[in-house]
């Protein structure tokens, strides 16, 4: 008699196959039979999640930090399909490789209201690059195979197979499972094969050459293309200045010479100056969102702009491009390399030189401060994953990043409740390095519940909490912008975070200075769990700050008089 594989264990025999070795999921009626095959599975890790969200923030983590691999979340049908939503959408907005399979009701019940039910093709259409429906078991394997690889061809981004209980529970012979994987599909080379236009890359080194004031620019397309070293040398080689956005922070090393740090709405004052003055800006994986350029008419006002990214869909979205490169980073920035002559800027360069971009003095905020010291204590290749708010700038601002993939934070979407299940997901990818998970005190609250992986996986992440006891970011603007009418941000009742932790059995400090953070530094290194609780003044805001819409000639510097 022919062996047979059921859809549920092909499930797991295709992420075998295409190198998955981890993934974090939450069972429930529609994937009872993939969580069966689990059971005597032992090649494959599953990480139990205690909310949905929390699996696909993880799964991003893991995908942000380790070159080539894709993130793998699992959740059943209706409300675990749809709380996936968040991270699928997180990972959408930044490009990050993330396979989300989710179970659904069986096919006989489709469209009828069923229990646990919901139209998650129709939910996540706008926010994933694909997502399949599969209809059968004689198209499981293709669709798996294709999915996964689809989350890392072209731009990458999030890719939902949706899978109905009878599917699962089904089987075919090993026989015809075999012969249906190895049918090659030559659709995805064809949709997403990309060749980079001739005499695009001629003319971008003409036009580098020509320019008395160019301005290198690193998004986060140069991390997910892997290509800082070859950014590195191009930098080195033209001695152009250099500034990244906030998704590009580790692709250039902090301390390069002419390196400004981040520019945008809370970039350094002197990077912001330099896309103002320069005369070439050299975009590199960057999609010009409304944070980087405020006021389009006034953004590098006296510049040729040179946009290369590997979405077509991107060029002239936002901003006029001179020249378009469409292509991956890593392959642009190869073959520019190949030229010997690109120019000598070092004396243009030189006028942007003094101070590191991280300076912070003894004046400065607590939180920054404190962020610094960290940069300085852990070792360079420490993961730092953030929420969104103050902290997130606050570190951006100041932590000094020195290798790509070492930040993991949401950019597009700017997602609260991202920071920690980001931490587990790089920790299970890197369990041999040092992760930081920095949150504010609301952000923390979102998905807090995931504490008890750090306990149940004895996973070694640090945990900082900003506490200020507001959500800070939206009080800022409100204090800012709206007449310090401060509405429903002030949290007035948040827990004990410390009695938080030792309920989910982990150890915790509270710190308000300098000196206690270090008298733990032993902790800080060591390899156990810790959560630390920040105490900051409410009324420390992120400076500088555009406002939104606004040129670099608006910038608020510093607090205000009459400011609270």
């Amino acid at each position: 008699m022919k062996r047979r594989i059921k859809g549920a264990q092909i499930v797991l025999e295709v992420l075998k196959r295409m190198g998955v070795k981890d993934i974090f999921g939450y069972p429930g009626g529609a994937v009872i039979p993939i969580y069966d095959a689990l059971y005597d599975d032992h090649e494959i890790n599953h990480y139990l999640v205690r909310h949905e969200q929390g699996a696909s923030h993880m799964a991003d983590g893991y995908a942000r930090v380790k070159s080539g691999s894709v993130g793998v979340c699992l959740a059943t049908s209706g409300p675990g399909a749809t709380n996936l939503v968040t991270g699928i959408m997180t990972a959408y907005m930044d490009s990050i490789p993330l396979l989300a399979i989710t179970g659904q009701v069986g096919s006989s019940y489709l469209g009828k209201d069923s229990f646990q039910e919901s139209h998650v093709l129709g939910i996540t259409s706008p926010i994933t690059k694909h997502n399949y429906l599969v209809d059968s078991i004689e198209e499981l394997p293709r669709i798996l195979k294709e999915a996964y690889r689809l989350t890392r061809v072209g731009r990458h981004g999030p890719v939902l197979v949706d899978i109905p209980k009878d599917v699962q529970m089904d089987s075919i012979s090993y026989e015809r499972f075999e012969e249906i994987y190895g049918k090659e599909n030559i659709y995805l080379e064809e949709k997403y094969s990309i060749s980079i236009e001739d005499g695009s890359v001629e003319e971008f080194v003409k036009m580098l050459k020509e320019a008395k004031r160019p301005l290198i620019v690193a998004g986060g397309g140069v991390v997910r293309s892997g290509a800082a070293r070859e950014l590195q040398e191009v930098v080195e080689r033209s001695g152009v200045p250099s500034v990244s956005t906030l998704m590009g922070l580790g692709s250039i090393a902090e301390g390069t010479p002419g390196y400004l740090g981040m520019i945008g709405m809370h970039g350094s004052k002197r990077a912001n100056t330099c896309v103002d003055e320069c005369d070439l800006f050299i975009s590199l994986g960057m999609r010009f969102d409304d944070r980087i350029v405020g006021d389009a008419t006034r953004f590098a006002p006296n510049a040729k702009k040179i946009h290369v990214d590997i979405d077509e869909a991107e060029i002239n979205k936002s901003v006029r491009a001179d020249l378009a490169v469409v292509g991956d980073a890593r392959e642009v920035l190869q073959k520019v390399l190949e030229h010997r002559d690109l120019g000598e800027h070092s004396g243009w360069r030189s006028k942007w030189k003094d101070g590191p971009c991280g300076r912070v003095g003894t004046e400065e905020l607590l939180s920054k401060r404190m962020l610094k010291y960290l940069s300085e204590i852990m070792p360079e290749d420490t993961i730092v994953t953030t929420d969104v708010g103050q902290h997130q700038m606050f570190t951006a601002q100041t932590y000094g990043f020195k290798r790509e993939y070492t930040l993991c934070t949401s950019g597009g979407a700017g997602t609260m409740g991202y920071g920690l299940p980001s931490a587990i997901g790089a920790q299970v990818a890197k369990p041999d390095s040092r992760v930081v998970a920095i949150s504010g005190d609301g952000g923390f609250q979102m998905n807090q519940q995931e504490l008890m992986l750090l306990a149940q996986y004895r996973l070694p992440v640090k945990v900082f909490i900003f506490n200020n006891s507001s959500l800070g970011m939206v009080r800022q603007w409100q204090e800012l912008f709206n007449d310090k009418r401060f509405s429903h941000v002030e949290l007035e009742y948040n827990p004990d975070f410390l009695t938080l932790g030792r309920a989910y059995g982990l150890r915790g400090r509270r710190v308000e200075s300098m000196e206690e953070l270090r008298e733990i530094q032993g902790e800080l290194l060591d390899d156990e769990p810790l959560i630390v609780e920040v105490v900051v003044p409410r009324g420390d805001n992120v400076y500088p700050i555009i406002p939104a819409g606004r040129s670099v000639g608006e910038t608020i510097e510093g607090r205000r008089d009459g400011e609270a």
